[in-house]
């Protein structure tokens, strides 16, 4: 079965096409997207008007681009799964529409897809992981823990209690005036510096060992930049040391809910997994307690579509379909 899928949750248009035969493994045939840093640079963050916007010129370029690369055409494909939420809404609607539309006009069965799904099944797209298994997801937009018990079989262990973690490295990046988009940026930056220089506190859930808040290193960092009591230090030192805090906070509730589900992998997946220190770290403490980690390629950690067509798959390959009448959700749970 070919698979279109489309993705539109927030800044990024991505489109692919990928070839399955059983549910959780496929062959990518195209991954496009289009990225759109260059225009919410200049904003220090995203602007949902103008993502929106942005969409309805670039998404039917970006599925046309798809289906060139993968040698195919609109015919030959037999299943569209698209991100019907969570998300922005406005962007949402791009993605979500056009995919009604092409449905209506083929045929083809189409599936909305929860863009969180989409991510805990990421590094599927090129590792075999045996279920059970625990997933991180960690992006701009969320942070949470998934005990995955299989396709479709998702338990939500715990998440963030404010900011996600990806917020808090776009927001300090921009408290230090360091530009957009902040993960990449403080990531690069960070390996220049010193991460014990500053002791930045580590925030933990009482009550809630699985949960995770970011709100409070935000502060620290935006004090300690405005104190006049204390010098301030280089700037690669205070971003090693906020991301340096960031990741001990992410890896200390991955670990205890690893150990609390006895599973010995454990899927480290979003836009932050791009984080080289945050991969490193994760890596050697799971290896300790004898677990490792599966992270997709970089391309993979960010919003593209083959995640999207991957999560479809199974529930394409037995035959579901939703109705042209749903509607996307910004809030959409999974």
């Amino acid at each position: 079965m070919l698979i279109l899928g489309i993705e539109s949750s927030c800044d990024d248009a991505a489109a692919s096409i990928v070839e399955t035969s059983s549910p959780g493994i496929v062959t990518v045939r195209s991954s496009t997207v289009a990225n759109q840093d260059d225009i919410h640079r200049a904003y220090g963050g995203i602007v949902p008007e103008l993502a929106s916007r942005n969409h309805v010129i670039t998404i039917l370029p970006v599925i046309e681009r798809a289906l060139k690369s993968a040698g195919c055409t609109l015919g030959d494909v037999e299943g569209i799964a698209v991100t019907r939420g969570p998300g922005l809404v406005g962007s949402l609607l791009v993605g979500l529409m056009c995919a009604k539309g092409l449905a209506q006009a083929t045929g083809k069965p189409m599936i909305g897809v929860n863009h969180i799904e989409g991510h805990i099944l990421a590094p599927l797209i090129e590792h075999r992981v045996p279920f059970p298994f625990l997933a991180l997801v960690v992006s701009g937009g969320h942070t949470a823990l998934f005990a995955v018990e299989d396709f479709g079989g998702y338990r939500r262990l715990g998440r963030t209690r404010d900011d996600a973690a990806g917020e808090a490295f776009d927001k300090v990046a921009k408290l230090m005036g360091l530009g957009y988009p902040g993960g990449k940026i403080i990531d690069d930056l960070s390996k220049e510096g010193n991460c014990r220089r500053i002791r930045f506190p580590r925030a933990h859930v009482r009550g809630a060992p699985m949960d995770f808040s970011f709100s409070g290193i935000k502060t620290s960092v935006a004090t300690m930049l405005h104190s006049e009591a204390r010098p301030i230090a280089p700037q690669a030192d205070v971003a090693a040391s906020f991301q340096e805090a960031v990741v001990d906070m992410l890896v200390k509730p991955t670990l205890a809910a690893a150990r609390d589900l006895g599973v010995d992998t454990i899927a480290l997946t979003g836009g932050v997994a791009a984080n080289s220190r945050l991969r490193e770290k994760l890596a050697a403490t799971a290896a300790d307690d004898g677990r490792r980690v599966v992270a997709p390629s970089l391309k993979f950690c960010t919003d593209n579509a083959v995640m999207i067509a991957l999560a479809g798959s199974y529930r394409l390959l037995r035959g579901e379909r939703d109705d042209l009448a749903i509607d996307a959700e910004a809030n959409l749970a999974l």
